[in-house]
């Protein structure tokens, strides 16, 4: 297999900045890098357009990259010069939410809404014989532009049965950001 692994989320937003000040005070992101500044000549043009799959005339004016705990990068892009579309709903095609595991649940959920995002409901328990579990629980919110985020723990594990083929991603304890 040449697959290792998801290695980062690209997540477009309307303000870099304001969305890192967001996804450090939620989930304790901590920044890896700026790959375009707004100082920088933003990245526009055919070429560009075709690369990125853009809008004619859309420019990338800010990317940076976040790490979020022991997972995946989030890549965070702001374009102007461009229309943008509401963000995607769970019933949508595509990419719909990003979940990231928490250890305490009650904390976590204060520090998103503190954070300034909108939890959709109070946490509920996973339900069914693979996911439930004795504190399993999950909550999904919208993030201040919009997008939704699950929080998800799982501290009594996953029952799997026994057709599959491998495990989901999990965590390892530890670091509690």
């Amino acid at each position: 297999m040449t697959t290792r692994g998801i290695d980062h989320i690209g997540i477009t937003v309307p303000d870099v900045e304001q969305a890192t000040v967001f996804l450090q005070q939620a989930f304790g992101a901590r920044l890896v890098y700026d790959n375009i500044t707004p100082q920088d000549p933003p990245q526009e043009g055919p070429e560009v357009e075709r690369k990125l799959g853009l809008r004619p005339g859309a420019k990338a004016t800010h990317i940076r990259m976040l790490s979020v705990g022991e997972s995946a990068s989030i890549e965070l892009f702001q374009f102007g010069n461009t229309e943008h579309n509401d963000p995607a709903r769970a019933s949508d095609f595509g990419v719909q939410h990003v979940a990231l595991y928490v250890d305490q649940m009650e904390n976590a959920a204060k520090r998103f809404t503190e954070a300034g995002g909108e939890l959709l409901s109070d946490p509920s328990a996973l339900s069914g014989p693979i996911e439930g579990g004795e504190g399993n629980q999950f909550v999904y919110g919208r993030a201040p532009w919009g997008m939704l985020i699950e929080l998800i723990s799982y501290p009594a594990g996953i029952d799997y049965p026994q057709n599959s083929e491998d495990q989901r991603w999990t965590p390892k304890a530890g670091r509690t950001d």
